[in-house]
């Protein structure tokens, strides 16, 4: 995986534009913690490209990379990858560490967004 293999449906996100694109915004974002020598980041990547495609009319989903992004790895705690990251209103509200499957991430999503569990 590198910076060029984000599925593009996956907005890139980074230290300086991290505030902007999540914490400001008014739609849930899910955000995918990864890195390049991260074998379960590998297999994390179609789930949440998946999850992406289906549900961009309720959430937006986005990719940081944890070794060029350190300052928002700090800041937001992640210290294994990969980490999903479930921000609503600029709050954090749910975080799934881990390769998971696309049903178990979808239930988590769900507990904080209604929406995905009525689909």
């Amino acid at each position: 995986m590198s910076a060029l293999s984000v599925a593009p449906a996956l907005t890139p996100v980074t230290d300086a534009d991290f505030a902007e694109v999540v914490l400001a915004s008014k739609t849930p974002v899910l955000v995918e913690f990864w890195a390049d020598w991260c074998g379960p980041c590998r297999m994390m990547s179609p789930v949440v490209e998946q999850i992406a495609h289906d549900h961009a009319d309720q959430l937006a989903v986005v990719a940081l990379d944890g070794d060029r992004n350190p300052e928002t790895m700090r800041a937001t705690g992640v210290l294994g990858l990969p980490t999903l990251q479930l921000y609503v209103g600029g709050h954090l509200v749910a975080s799934i560490v881990g390769a998971r499957s696309k049903p178990v991430v979808l239930r988590a999503l769900a507990e904080h967004l209604p929406a995905l569990a009525a689909r």
